[in-house]
Parts: structure tokens; C-alpha cells; sequence
């Protein structure tokens, strides 16, 4: 079993750093590095859900803390399979309740599923667009309690955060 999870954990990690290079290609543009980006993370999604199947959520207790935040990383750019990201979400949440997750992370995916289904965030984690040079936020629940709300998960104030992204 140990090997097993040595393995997992590599694989988790590989996953991630190949997820990290072909990021760029996004939303950038060229069709055929978005293509790209689009498999790669269908691959990922669909292999993540897998995991799930076997483990359940691949905590780093489990897998290690590189691990598991690659496996939290894969499930957040799994943006064309909501279901995976559904799955991910309810099995982080029962993880970060059991102490065996952070309540960050789970912010981050929890924002990234509303917005996928169309629907207000809470934390303000996802940025909708640029005006005037500025990054917005898709819209919030409670825009008014967005600090206050990321305070408590350990999120930067929203200002502190879009001022780490790059001027358009």
C-alpha cells in the first residue's frame, strides 16, 4: 500500500507541474495550445475523479501536503467537468471538516464551482474580467462581507489579491 500511495503522490505531483506549464495557453491566443490546455485538463479531471473512486479526497495526510494541494490544483482547473468539481468540493468539504484540509483551498474551489455553474461567489476568489487596468471579481453574494469572509478561510484582503495580477 505504501507504494501504491508513494506512487499516487508522484503522479499527483506530475499532474500538477504539467498543469502549471500548459496554463498559459488558457486563454491565450492560440487555438491549438487552448486545445491543448482543454485535454490536458479533461486527462487530469477524469483521473482525479479516479482517484476519488479509490481513495476519496487524497489528503496530505495521505499523499502529502505537495500532493494534495496538486490535487486541489487539478480539481479548481477542472472547469469543463463540474462534476468532478462537485464531487471534489463535497469530499474537501467533509476533509476540511475532519480537520484533514484547509478551509483556503476549499474557498478557492467553492468559488470556482459557483462561477462554473453560472451562479454569485462567495469569497471573491475569481476575477471576471479587467476595467480601467483593474481586476473585478465575478459577482459576489455579499460583497460587502468579502473581507471579512476571506478573513476567516486565511484569504488576503480582495485589494492585497488583485494587486498580486498583472496590469492589463
Amino acid at each position: 500500500m505504501a507504494q501504491d500511495i508513494a506512487a499516487l503522490r508522484d503522479e499527483l505531483v506530475r499532474m500538477a507541474a504539467a498543469d502549471q506549464r500548459a496554463s498559459v495557453h488558457a486563454n491565450g491566443e492560440d487555438p491549438a495550445g487552448q486545445l491543448a490546455w482543454r485535454r490536458l485538463t479533461a486527462r487530469h479531471g477524469d483521473r482525479l475523479n479516479a482517484i476519488m473512486d479509490e481513495c476519496g479526497w487524497p489528503t496530505a495526510e495521505l499523499v502529502g501536503e505537495d500532493a494534495a494541494r496538486a490535487a486541489w490544483l487539478i480539481a479548481q482547473h477542472a472547469d469543463r467537468q463540474l462534476d468532478v468539481q462537485r464531487r471534489a468540493l463535497r469530499l474537501m468539504e467533509q476533509a476540511v471538516a475532519a480537520g484533514a484540509a484547509g478551509p483556503r483551498e476549499l474557498a478557492f474551489l467553492r468559488d470556482r464551482t459557483l462561477v462554473n455553474e453560472g451562479r454569485k461567489q462567495v469569497y471573491g476568489t475569481q476575477i471576471a474580467g479587467v476595467r480601467d487596468g483593474s481586476p473585478l471579481p465575478w459577482p459576489c453574494e455579499e460583497p460587502a462581507r468579502v473581507d471579512a469572509l476571506r478573513a476567516e478561510v486565511g484569504i488576503e484582503p480582495f485589494d492585497a489579491y488583485v494587486a498580486r495580477f498583472p496590469a492589463a
